[in-house]
């Protein structure tokens, strides 16, 4: 059973490799919130364009309107009238994002964070580490492994680069399980 806090604000985050659906669940934690009536708003990274400028996108095309920020610290002020915060892609912002999530909830505001948990060589990302010990609510959804079947919670990396951050989709990457993964080498 699920208690969901009463006046009161909370932390609810959704990790995962990618593929696994986490920009889906988002988006239906928000429909669900609209569908009640509760003021919601959503921001996702500029870094993150990979299919629309002004709104976050799921693999298999479910969208929302949202803000781009740069920082996030430009969430606290946008977000003053919502009563559901959402933010896609948490892995991209910077370590101030967990004191953004912990005001907002502080001030009464359901907040929902997707991001990767692991990077493309298995490494914690980013804040996520944080986030995800911050959070009152915790999933960690599993994508299908490409090669197997199994559940994968690796993202594998298909192209030859080497920055941590490389934007992409399947021309770049793949669920992978931990049987079927192949960590990068170390340059």
């Amino acid at each position: 059973m699920t208690w969901t806090p009463k006046d009161a604000g909370w932390i609810e985050v959704i990790c995962g490799g990618m593929f696994s659906g986490k920009t889906e669940e988002l988006i239906r934690r928000l429909r669900r919130a609209q569908i009640a009536k509760m003021p919601t708003i959503i921001f996702k990274p500029r870094i993150d364009s990979r299919y629309s400028e002004n709104h976050i996108v799921s693999h298999n095309q479910l969208k929302m309107e949202s803000f781009v920020v740069e920082s996030s610290d430009q969430i606290l002020k946008l977000a003053e009238n919502a009563s559901v915060v959402a933010i896609d892609e948490a892995q991209f912002f910077d370590d101030s994002i967990l004191d953004v999530c912990k005001t907002l909830a502080s001030n009464g505001k359901r907040v929902v964070v997707a991001g990767l948990d692991t990077d493309y060589r298995g490494v914690p990302f980013g804040p996520m580490p944080q986030l995800m010990c911050e959070a009152d609510y915790l999933d960690k959804l599993r994508a299908i492994c490409v090669q197997c079947g199994n559940p994968a919670t690796y993202t594998q990396r298909t192209s030859s680069d080497t920055g941590q951050v490389v934007i992409g989709e399947l021309d770049k990457y793949e669920a992978r399980c931990r049987n079927c993964y192949e960590a990068p080498e170390e340059n």
